[in-house]
């Protein structure tokens, strides 16, 4: 099994960027899919979830109305648009894979927003 994650990069405040997780090697349809991510000297936090269907999704405070989560289980593929970014975004983000007890995470891809 193997997530991974791409579209991070070096982006303004103010700026959008779209992140994406691949998957292979599971089920991915079976999987309800999240975004964590993890700032230098913090721990990794929970930004968004994705049930199996993507008829419920979740919004941690600090992104609601900014960022959005989706999935499209035909290509195995999941996503998290990430609008009106703020200095406060940047951190390293992960997607993670999960139908318990299995669950696999990505090798992170890293948002920077700086002027």
């Amino acid at each position: 099994a193997q997530l991974v994650e791409s579209g991070g990069g070096l982006v303004q405040p103010g700026g959008s960027l779209r992140l994406s997780c691949a998957a292979s090697g599971f089920t991915f349809s079976s999987y309800a899919m999240s975004w964590y991510r993890q700032a230098p000297g913090k721990e990794r936090e929970l930004v968004a979830f994705i049930s199996i269907s993507g008829g419920t999704t979740w919004y941690a405070d600090s992104v609601k109305g900014r960022f959005t989560i989706s999935r499209d289980n035909a290509k195995n593929m999941a996503y998290l648009q990430m609008n009106s970014l703020k200095a406060e975004d940047t951190a390293v983000y992960y997607c993670k894979a999960y139908r318990p007890p299995e669950m696999y995470w990505g090798q992170g891809t890293q948002v920077t927003v700086s002027s």
